[in-house]
Order: structure tokens, then C-alpha cells, then sequence
């Protein structure tokens, strides 16, 4: 059984390397975190010796335009945070000593937010105070169709809904996403900047709410919360509009054919609507020490309530590479049996 210390996947390969007590290699193929795969063909045109000695935007107005003229938004319904994250820390901050609910399996930031903050946690039929959604679903990759999405926050006017949509921009369809916090005083929309851009080291992220609902989290936000380098690098992305929808159309085609490879080699996968997707496993211990051994780094999923560590989960990287996966997985499943 794996030990709940160990490193849920391979952001620091050598920590996890390290736990296992295996020797890493040269060459390292990190199945186990979920961002872009593609690289960006774009220039930092900014000075940085500017932008580390200078103190950032405490408005993020730049970031927060860009955002708002995207999302068909007033600037005052976007709030700019150090990666999803800390968005999600604030929300909970607001709910100390009232009640929560979590939609399972899900992230377990914001079970670690909640218990943080002294949230109470309850069943969804006892009317929480607060309901987070996980919307392309982390870890399973499940998605709630915006119409029924709409339908569960109209009815339960009485919760805040604190929906998490990390992973929106690398649905394998066309989604109109109905939603507007603005018309629905009881709905927050956590978003990352560091999933579909390459930022993932410079942590920035944003919420979309209500005007009401960004001024009291911005109140509890610590000043210049967000880092220069990272506003500077956020605008650049946000203003190249090819490189989103050339994501998406990538692991539209490359998502679907990796699993179905998988499948015809006899692995049982749960239906993912996203760039990552959750294998059932005989012994994940073993299955994740085989896979480091050749240079293969998954993600473990118990600390998923619900998922108990029986599945792995595996993000989509280029064709080569999960390929390599697919043979690997194949021998090592091959060998045990």
C-alpha cells in the first residue's frame, strides 16, 4: 500500500524517485501532471530585470481586461489570483465555522482549505453553505454539461456554488459554457492560467463572481498577491488567440486515440471528457514503481475520496511519447500476470 506521504505525482520527480528508493534516469516521461503538452512559439518581449525589481499591479488591470473581454465580463466580475489555489483558499476563509460539501472523487485542495478555516463538513442533502464542483472533474476527467450545471445552482439558491474549471479549455467539445457568475449571485468560477499555459511555475489564476463576491475576497487577498513576471507572462498568452484552440484540437484527436490504445491492450479506463483520464489498476504501488523503474511517472489517486488508489491517473502527452506509455504499461501488466 502506498504510504499517503508520498508525492501525488511528478511536479519534483526527484522527490518521488527518492520515496521509492529508486534510481531516477536521464530521461524522464512525467505522465502524472495534467498541463499543456504543446509548446508555445511565442517571445517574452518584456523586460524582467524590470519586472523582479518593480512591485507588480496590485490591480492586475491588464490581466483582469484581457479576461473580461474574453469572457464577455465587466472587469469588476474578475479577480486575479496566485494560481487557483489561492482562490480557493479565500472562499473558504469566508465560510469559517459554517458548512461545506464536496462533489467526489475531487481535488483535495479544497477538502485542505476547508479543514484550514475550520469549515464544517456535511452531506449535500443538509443544505451546505458551500458546494465545490470540480468542473472538468480532477481526477477522473467527468464533465457536467453547462445546462444542468445552471439547473443545480438556480435550485439551491441558499449555497454558493464554487465551481472549478481548471481544465475548461481542454474539453474534448465545443462548450458554450452558459454560465455567468454576474447572474447568479450564488456562483463563483475558479479558473487556472497555469494548466493551458505554460505557468505552472509562476502561479496565476483568476475567479469569476459576482461584483459583490470579488470585493469580499479581494479584501481578504494579501497585497501584490500576484507577481509580476507572472502578470507579464499571462498577458502574452492571453493575447495570442491561436494557441488555445490549437490545444484543444490536439488532444481532441490525441486524448481519444491514446485511450483506445490503452483499451485494445485490455486496460479498463472511466470516460474522460478532458486531457487526462483515470486506469483501474491490480496494485498501484507496484504498477507506479514498475512504471519509475523505465522512466514513467504517474499520478496515485488515494487521496481521491472514493478512488482508494485502485486507478492511476495519466494525462495526455505527444503521440511518441504515449506510445511509449502504452507498450510500457502493456509489459509491465504482462510480466506480473
Amino acid at each position: 500500500m502506498i504510504d499517503m506521504n508520498m508525492p501525488p505525482h511528478g511536479a519534483n520527480p526527484d522527490k518521488l524517485y527518492r520515496f521509492f528508493g529508486i534510481e531516477m534516469p536521464e530521461r524522464i516521461l512525467d505522465f502524472s501532471v495534467n498541463a499543456n503538452v504543446l509548446e508555445w512559439d511565442g517571445s517574452w518581449d518584456f523586460p524582467i530585470k524590470d519586472r523582479l525589481s518593480n512591485y507588480p499591479d496590485d490591480e492586475c488591470l491588464r490581466v483582469r481586461e484581457l479576461i473580461a473581454s474574453s469572457e464577455g465580463c465587466s472587469i469588476d466580475n474578475v479577480l486575479v489570483t496566485n494560481g487557483s489555489n489561492e482562490g480557493i483558499y479565500l472562499i473558504a476563509s469566508h465560510f469559517s465555522g459554517r458548512r461545506a460539501s464536496f462533489m467526489d472523487p475531487l481535488y483535495s485542495e479544497y477538502r485542505r482549505a476547508a479543514h484550514a478555516y475550520g469549515v464544517i463538513e456535511v452531506q449535500s442533502d443538509n443544505r451546505p453553505d458551500l458546494f465545490f464542483i470540480c468542473n472538468p472533474c480532477n481526477p477522473t476527467g467527468d464533465y457536467i454539461d453547462g445546462r444542468d450545471m445552471k439547473r443545480i445552482v438556480s435550485s439551491h439558491r441558499e449555497t454558493l456554488f464554487a465551481v472549478d474549471e481548471a481544465y475548461i479549455d481542454f474539453l474534448r467539445r465545443d462548450e458554450k459554457k452558459p454560465l455567468r457568475p454576474a447572474e447568479h449571485p450564488n456562483l463563483i468560477i475558479l479558473r487556472s492560467l497555469t494548466k493551458i499555459y505554460h505557468l505552472s511555475g509562476a502561479r496565476i489564476g483568476y475567479l469569476l463572481a459576482s461584483e459583490e463576491w470579488v470585493r469580499r475576497l479581494r479584501a481578504r487577498q494579501p497585497s501584490w498577491s500576484v507577481n509580476s513576471l507572472a502578470q507579464a507572462a499571462a498577458v502574452r498568452f492571453l493575447e495570442d488567440g491561436d494557441f488555445v484552440p490549437r490545444t484543444r484540437s490536439f488532444y481532441a484527436a490525441e486524448t481519444p486515440r491514446f485511450m483506445s490504445s490503452l483499451a485494445a491492450a485490455g486496460f479498463e479506463m472511466a470516460p474522460s471528457k478532458t486531457n487526462f483520464f483515470i486506469i483501474r489498476v491490480r496494485d498501484d504501488a507496484e504498477t507506479i514503481a514498475a512504471l519509475l523503474r523505465r522512466g514513467i511517472i504517474v499520478r496515485h489517486t488515494r487521496n481521491f475520496k472514493g478512488l482508494d488508489g485502485k486507478w492511476i491517473r495519466v494525462a495526455t502527452r505527444t503521440p511518441e511519447d504515449n506510445d511509449c506509455f502504452v507498450e510500457s504499461i502493456t509489459e509491465e501488466s504482462r510480466r506480473r500476470s
